[in-house]
């Protein structure tokens, strides 16, 4: 018997705290290295999806909004997605068009300026000034634009058709009618110049 371990089979007991200790230390890091997966991915996605929605019709701080609601649900699943960045632009997509067509009030009162650190107030015409050809976008039909977005984030015709339920050809389809309906507005408003 060792000097360290007493005879009356304590040891046994006394191991029991740090084995759960451990365990309490092995679960701390594996939630720390999650949080940091998810960091590094939010910090590398957050942009893009606001973007990928204004593309859709949003304005920036209903963009901002669902890019954030999106992420909130994406954190509480981060375990269980596969392809994170096709989740979260497809969850925010189906926001989007959930709020599009939603029944909205009125308010009665003047809103507040908005408080968000994820935009300022002057960040949406100064977003839309950099980006001349959002005015055509906006002008596409729903489809259109909504391909055009996903195309827009890199994904390609497959991935799309995979995340809005339709075919491949049908994707490919809608891409070159908003794509044609882009050059030519392009044209029509260099030749008005």
């Amino acid at each position: 018997m060792s000097t360290h371990e007493p005879a009356d089979g304590t040891d046994s007991q006394a191991a029991a705290p740090e084995a759960g200790h451990s365990e309490l230390d092995r679960r701390s890091y594996e939630r720390l290295s999650v949080d940091e997966e998810f960091s590094d991915f939010y910090r590398k996605t957050i942009r893009g999806l606001t973007g990928f929605l204004v593309n859709q019709g949003a304005s920036l701080p209903e963009a901002a909004d669902i890019a954030q609601e999106t992420m909130i649900q994406a954190y509480r699943s981060w375990s269980g997605l596969r392809t994170p960045r096709a989740w979260v632009h497809t969850v925010a997509s189906r926001a989007y068009i959930r709020r599009v067509t939603e029944v909205r009030e009125e308010p009665a009162d003047p809103l507040p300026e908005p408080t968000s650190r994820l935009i300022r107030p002057d960040a949406a015409a100064e977003w839309e000034a950099h980006h001349d050809a959002l005015q055509w976008v906006k002008a596409l039909p729903p489809r259109q634009r909504q391909v055009l977005a996903w195309t827009i984030s890199e994904f390609t015709p497959t991935e799309i058709a995979e995340q809005l339920g339709l075919t491949p050809e049908a994707v490919r389809a809608s891409l070159k009618k908003a794509r044609r309906a882009i050059a030519e507005n392009i044209t029509h408003g260099e030749e008005e110049q």
